[in-house]
């Protein structure tokens, strides 16, 4: 749920309880069922006394506004998810570098890393590690010099300092 809906959800909310306590419902119902504090039934009958329903609406968004519209996040994602090596890029790693310049080329706007960081926090997305192992790994080879290889260079290494 993005921000948007998680306020407009707020709002049904606080109009629900609205509606309840004006068809006389006590407060301390009106919370159990909205589920909420009685404390906040509390606020909101006060802001309903004093300036109605219309009072309770969400506030207009503040600061400045995204950069990225919703269809452009939704495109973003979908690029994303098409992967690195789709989008032009030499391997499959995103990096935000690399995420910062599709957002350029695709839609015209620059953003700080920090920015891209924060988008991609807004879109659900987190920091993924790729795994240390390269692909070509040989147990067996890795389990033999541990066990002769090494040993004998440690011993070789301790003969040497004494």
């Amino acid at each position: 749920m993005n921000n948007e809906q998680r306020l407009k959800e707020l709002e049904r909310r606080r109009t629900r309880a609205a509606r309840l306590l004006a068809a006389g419902v006590k407060q301390a119902e009106v919370a159990r069922r909205v589920g909420v504090s009685r404390q906040a039934v509390q606020r909101w009958e006060r802001v309903r006394q004093r300036r109605g329903v219309a009072g309770l609406k969400s506030p207009p968004r503040f600061g400045r506004p995204p950069k990225l519209s919703e269809a452009q996040r939704k495109e973003l994602v979908t690029a994303l998810k098409q992967g690195a090596l789709a989008a032009g890029f030499a391997t499959e790693l995103w990096t935000l570098p690399r995420i910062g310049r599709l957002i350029k080329d695709r839609f015209g706007v620059s953003l700080a890393q920090s920015s891209v960081w924060r988008v991609l926090g807004e879109l659900g997305w987190s920091v993924q590690r790729p795994a240390g192992q390269a692909r070509q790994r040989d147990e067996q080879a890795i389990r033999t010099w541990k066990t002769k290889r090494w040993p004998a260079l440690k011993k070789s290494q301790r003969d040497r300092v004494e």
